[in-house]
């Protein structure tokens, strides 16, 4: 399937905040920002960033395809684990430069590569003047080694 090309976004502020064309934002890496929720719970599941192929892919097919920036490509989510994200909503802001997607996990109805359902499983807390993470969900949803055949 071809993806299809966005329309540049206009400079009239509220032709971005209308109704209308879909003219994302992308920035000057050519990515959009996408926050990730579970569309049942609201959840936070991931944050992660989509190029122009990315996105049209997700919003053609329904899944959540992804631009890895450490990799330098196009990744659909869950295709080595298996926990694929069905979008169920696209919602854009104001700006039309983030999007947030309203997602079902399949397989393991988890999005973390560490197993867990959510990649925001540690809080930042001050210990000493220093920053210091806790993890605050620490039950896994699959393991990461036999998935992924590999330490993560």
């Amino acid at each position: 399937m071809m993806p299809f090309a966005f329309n540049a976004p206009s400079d009239d502020k509220s032709e971005l905040e209308d109704a209308g064309d879909f003219t994302p934002r992308f920035d000057d890496r050519g990515l959009i920002t996408a926050i990730v929720t579970d569309a049942t719970d609201g959840e936070l599941l991931m944050v992660a960033h989509m190029n122009a192929q990315a996105l049209a892919l997700t919003i053609q097919t329904g899944k959540a395809h992804y631009f890895s920036r450490s990799r330098g490509k196009l990744w659909i989510k869950g295709e080595t684990s298996g926990n694929t994200q069905m979008v169920k909503e696209i919602r854009t802001d104001c700006d039309q430069d983030a999007i947030w997607l309203k997602v079902e996990v399949a397989g393991h109805d988890a999005t973390c590569h560490t197993g867990r359902r959510s990649c925001f499983y540690r809080t930042v807390n001050l210990e000493d003047g220093k920053p210091m993470l806790d993890i605050v969900d620490d039950e896994l949803q699959f393991d990461p080694n036999e998935v992924y055949g590999k330490e993560t």
